[in-house]
């Protein structure tokens, strides 16, 4: 008899490793339905229907955009990443609801909306404002989870990864970490000027009085007329936290100079923007 030789394949063990990859491929699945109830059963703060975990049936290829994911998130093995976010009903977070429309042009997501059970009289506008939640798909087949739960906090919470970090608190820190999402690469110069808008949001044009705010209408106008956005030629997580407090805010102290308001128009030419800008009326 002929001996066999490396090369040749044995047909009883490549159905062996047929069926070991089987075997792989639902530990996997089973993985990403488990992840799933974990963070139902770990995240407290959250009345979710257990029915919404759907077992998956077979695993999908990851496209280019799944790839970039995972290379900011890091690989779970099959299991679906999910972003769970509180939110106060009296002050929705626009920049969140900006970045989950912008995030929902890049990535599969699979986008819910709940309401805390201490919360009564949720508007319906935002029960609906991440959209229609029409799930036809397998949980498997969707690359990110954005959950969104209305829930009376004094500040807007995130958790990424619910059993292993502790949350991320206030609209503009979550903002930054939604945007890194889409694996843009800054300059340290120009990470820093993002970093200095937002934080001119959060202390001075938000919480600050008429003299604070003025200074960053004038710091504004200043930048907006030597470029279309605050920083450089593009969009940044910047426009974005800006215009969110800008319309959180109302009428201001200060009126806003000219730049702003062109500004400011053309953010909610926007399709993210206008749709966020819908919830406050």
């Amino acid at each position: 008899m002929m001996p066999m030789y490396q090369g040749e394949s044995d047909p009883s063990l490549q159905a062996l490793e047929s069926h070991q990859d089987d075997i792989l491929k639902r530990l996997y699945e089973l993985k990403a339905a488990v992840d799933g109830l974990s963070k139902m059963i770990q995240t407290p703060d959250a009345d979710l229907d257990v029915t919404n975990i759907i077992r998956a049936s077979e695993p999908t290829a990851l496209s280019a955009s799944a790839l970039d994911l995972n290379s900011v998130l890091g690989k779970d093995y099959g299991a679906l990443k999910d972003i769970v976010i509180n939110a106060n009903p009296t002050s929705p977070p626009l920049s969140l609801l900006v970045l989950h429309r912008l995030l929902c042009d890049h990535y599969k997501v699979l986008s819910t909306v709940h309401t805390h059970s201490a919360v009564k009289n949720v508007p319906e506008n935002l029960l609906k404002c991440l959209g229609e939640q029409t799930k036809t798909q397998p949980r498997h087949e969707y690359q990110l989870g954005f959950t969104l739960i209305w829930k009376n906090v004094p500040k807007t919470q995130m958790k990424f990864s619910v059993q292993r970090m502790c949350p991320i608190e206030g609209e503009g820190n979550i903002a930054r970490f939604l945007f890194s999402l889409f694996g843009q690469k800054h300059s340290a110069v120009t990470s820093t000027l993002i970093d200095s808008w937002i934080d001119r949001a959060t202390f001075q044009l938000k919480e600050g009085g008429s003299k604070e705010q003025a200074a960053v209408f004038r710091s504004m106008n200043s930048a907006l007329g030597k470029s279309p956005w605050l920083v450089g030629n593009e969009l940044t997580v910047a426009d974005v936290v800006l215009w969110s407090v800008l319309q959180q805010t109302g009428d201001c102290s200060v009126p806003a100079p000219a730049n702003v308001h062109r500004w400011m128009k053309a953010c909610e030419n926007l399709a993210p923007f206008s749709t966020a800008l819908k919830l406050l009326k």
